[in-house]
C-alpha cells in the first residue's frame, strides 16, 4: 500500500501510511492504540489493562489494517478483520459473545467481521479512518467477500438515554429484513430506559460517527442492543451488503478502493 498524504485546516499536515501489520510488534502497536482510546479514553474495562494493551484471543487469528505516521512513526489508526474461514478455526465471530447469528448462518462464508477501530485523538479529521475504509474496501476486492458485519457502540454515560433513543431511531428506519435478524445474549433494557426519554431534553439522539458512516453506505441494525458491560456500552449489530452500497457513495468507495492498491 502506498503513502496517501492528507492534511485539514484545522490540523498539522500529516503523511500517513496504510499497512497492515506485519508482526507481532506490529500488533502490539496497535493494541497499545487501542489501550489508549478504549480504557483511558473511554474508561472501558479490560482483562489485559494491567499490560498497557487491549488484546484478546481473537487478535491473533485476525488481520489488522493499520495508519501510521510516516514523520513520527507512530500507529494512529487502527482496525481488524476477521474473515469467516478463521472465524469457523476458533469457534465463530467476536460478535457471536453478544450475539445469536442462528439466522446468518446461511451467509456466514461470505462473511468479514470489523471490529476494534480506533483513531489517535490528534488525527480524528477523517483522513485515517478513510484510509482504513480504502483497505477494507481493498481486502474485500482481493478476497470477494459480500458481506461485513460487526457491532457499533453507543455509550452509555448518560445511564443509556441516549442509547435507547438511538435504538428507537434505528428500529424505525434501519431495520433489518427479518431474516438477517440477530439476538442479543445479554439485551440492553432499552424499553425501559426509553420510558424516561420523554422527560428528558433529548430531542434527537447523538448518533455516533461510526454508526452514522454504516448507515450512509447502506447498512441495517440486525435487532435489538445488547449491553457490554466492560465498555460501558450498548451495542448494535450492524450488517452491510457489499451490493446494499448507495450509488453516490459507491463510487467515492470504489475509487478509495482503487487507489489504495
Amino acid at each position: 500500500m502506498q503513502v496517501r498524504e492528507r492534511h485539514s485546516a484545522a490540523q498539522p499536515r500529516h503523511k500517513l501510511i496504510l499497512q497492515y501489520a506485519q508482526s507481532k510488534s506490529e500488533i502490539a502497536e496497535a493494541q497499545a492504540l487501542r489501550y489508549r482510546v478504549f480504557v483511558e479514553e473511554l474508561g472501558a474495562r479490560l482483562a489485559s489493562r494491567a499490560e498497557g494493551i487491549d488484546r484478546d484471543l481473537f487478535d491473533p487469528h485476525c488481520d489488522h489494517l493499520i495508519v501510521r505516521d510516516s514523520d513520527t512513526s507512530e500507529v494512529v489508526g487502527t482496525y481488524r478483520l476477521l474473515p469467516a474461514t478463521r472465524a469457523q478455526q476458533i469457534g465463530g465471530f467476536y460478535s457471536e459473545k453478544e450475539f445469536d447469528l442462528a439466522r446468518l448462518f446461511h451467509l456466514r462464508s461470505e462473511l468479514v467481521e470489523l471490529g476494534r477501530s480506533c483513531v489517535h485523538p490528534d488525527y480524528r479529521s477523517g483522513a485515517a479512518i478513510a484510509l482504513l475504509w480504502s483497505g477494507i474496501g481493498q481486502y474485500l476486492l482481493a478476497h470477494n467477500y459480500h458481506y461485513l458485519i460487526g457491532s457499533a457502540s453507543v455509550s452509555l454515560a448518560d445511564g443509556g438515554a441516549n442509547a435507547a433513543a438511538v435504538y428507537q431511531e434505528m428500529r424505525e428506519q434501519h431495520l433489518a429484513p427479518i431474516e438477517w435478524r440477530v439476538f442479543p445474549r445479554c439485551p440492553l433494557p432499552h424499553e425501559m430506559l426509553a420510558v424516561n426519554l420523554a422527560h428528558r431534553a433529548l430531542h434527537r439522539p447523538a448518533i455516533p460517527p461510526l454508526i452514522k458512516g454504516y448507515l450512509r453506505t447502506g447498512a441495517y441494525v440486525c435487532g435489538e442492543p445488547a449491553w457490554d458491560a466492560d465498555f460501558n456500552t450498548a451495542d448494535l449489530f450492524m450488517l452491510l451488503p457489499i451490493a446494499n452500497l448507495k450509488q453516490r457513495h459507491a463510487a467515492r468507495f470504489m475509487s478509495a478502493c482503487e487507489a489504495a492498491v
